[in-house]
């Protein structure tokens, strides 16, 4: 059976996606999973009717959130993953050979599941990957108990502040990632495209700019997310790691040997320079 898949993560606004076939949809514990393919974006994944990620651009997020601060650190060994269900964060951090260790935790093991057997495209072996460690558990229960070794690097790869993703988009959370974080460590998260999810990316810059010295956004542009470009905000209290000179990040991207489909060091170079509508939200 085909029918058309409406994504409704706006009141005002809503896009849809033809579904050729649907390949899961199923209530679990705490959401609404959906997996679909379509001619032109693939297999896509949506969690209560918001699209997450599909097989024909998910490179451009994963490879965004996961490899520039990896490229910007350059010392970076340990890193923590909240949310990426998907597991395509993780397959892309993994790429690279020094990091020595992986943290996923991800709330709903169906969408680990699912992911494993209908997104293989997206995720690969990442799953089976011996430095991975995947937990699955709440993931704000999870900073605010963890007392373990610190981390170089935290991605919020979490879904929209809609459910139980709501609770990753406060300011305790935040406060117990820092604790997780090196002094020197980065935390990277998911705020939506600014054009419609103003508000969300404000909110979260807000809090950065009370918890860390180095307080901004990066953007990348993804067709499935419509609305222009998507932010990615950063936290850090190393001032130093976004002044490492355009060669250096080169030098570094050259020795990982990687052939990535989205990131390059041009993009890297000017992955912070905002459109003014985006520089007044971070500055409100």
């Amino acid at each position: 059976m085909t029918t058309w898949i409406n994504e409704t993560l706006h009141h005002e606004f809503r896009s849809g996606f033809f579904a050729e076939k649907i390949l899961v949809d199923k209530k679990t514990p705490f959401q609404h999973l959906i997996i679909i393919e379509n001619r032109l974006f693939g297999r896509i994944m949506l969690i209560d009717n918001v699209v997450q990620t599909t097989e024909a651009d998910e490179y451009i997020y994963h490879e965004s959130i996961s490899h520039l601060p990896i490229f910007f650190h350059g010392g970076i060994e340990r890193v923590l993953i909240i949310g990426g269900g998907d597991g395509g964060t993780a397959e892309e951090v993994l790429k690279h050979t020094e990091i020595k260790h992986v943290t996923l935790v991800e709330i709903d093991s169906i969408i680990i599941e699912a992911s494993r057997t209908y997104l293989k495209s997206i995720c690969k072996d990442a799953f089976e990957d011996e430095r991975l460690n995947l937990v699955i558990g709440n993931a704000k229960t999870y900073v605010e108990n963890y007392y373990g070794p610190k981390y170089d690097l935290i991605i919020v790869d979490s879904s929209d502040p809609i459910g139980p993703a709501k609770e990753l988009f406060s300011e305790s959370f935040y406060i117990d990632c820092k604790k997780c974080l090196n002094n020197e460590g980065v935390l990277v998260t998911q705020n939506g495209v600014p054009f419609f999810q103003g508000k969300e990316l404000s909110s979260t810059l807000k809090i950065f700019n009370n918890l860390f010295s180095d307080a901004s956004c990066f953007i990348a542009t993804i067709p499935t997310y419509v609305g222009g470009p998507m932010a990615f905000g950063w936290g850090t209290d190393n001032l130093d790691i976004r002044k490492t000179s355009s060669n250096i990040i080169l030098n570094r991207f050259k020795n990982s040997k990687l052939k990535l489909k989205h990131y390059n060091t041009e993009w890297h170079n000017t992955a912070f320079a905002l459109p003014e509508y985006i520089a007044r939200l971070i500055l409100d």
